[in-house]
């Protein structure tokens, strides 16, 4: 059981990525599904989640109208698609999961928090730099 991202790179403020985050050993159908993130020195945060089932999103303040949170079925993917990218988006980008049940992302204050989670990727680096 694992989760394992990719896309993160180099890239020019202005410019645009995406992540992708690739589930094994279980479906991302019985899950609510999201991306962290960490600059250094500071705390990890939630950056977007999706819901399962219905498939809310929720997206940080700081992100919001610039990322958008996908996730293919067929392929038990997760994406975070990241356009006109700023230097304050360089972190690591991690994505997780939690069990449907916990209740995480049915709400959007729940993103504030990552104690639900049940699965994380290894984290991929953004680095936002002219």
């Amino acid at each position: 059981v694992q989760l394992q991202a990719s896309g993160g790179g180099l890239v020019q403020p202005g410019g645009s990525l995406r992540l992708s985050c690739v589930a094994s050993g279980f479906s991302l159908d019985d899950y609510a599904v999201g991306w962290f993130r960490q600059a250094p020195g500071k705390q990890r945060e939630g950056v977007s989640c999706r819901s399962s089932g219905d498939g809310t999103t929720f997206y940080a303040d700081s992100v919001k109208g610039r990322f958008t949170i996908s996730r293919d079925n067929a392929k038990n993917t997760l994406y975070l698609q990241m356009n006109s990218l700023k230097p304050e988006d360089t972190a690591v980008y991690y994505c997780a999961a939690a069990d449907a049940r916990s209740g995480w992302c049915r709400h959007r204050p729940t993103l504030r928090t990552d104690a639900a989670m049940d699965y994380w990727g290894e984290g991929t680096l953004v680095t936002v730099s002219s």
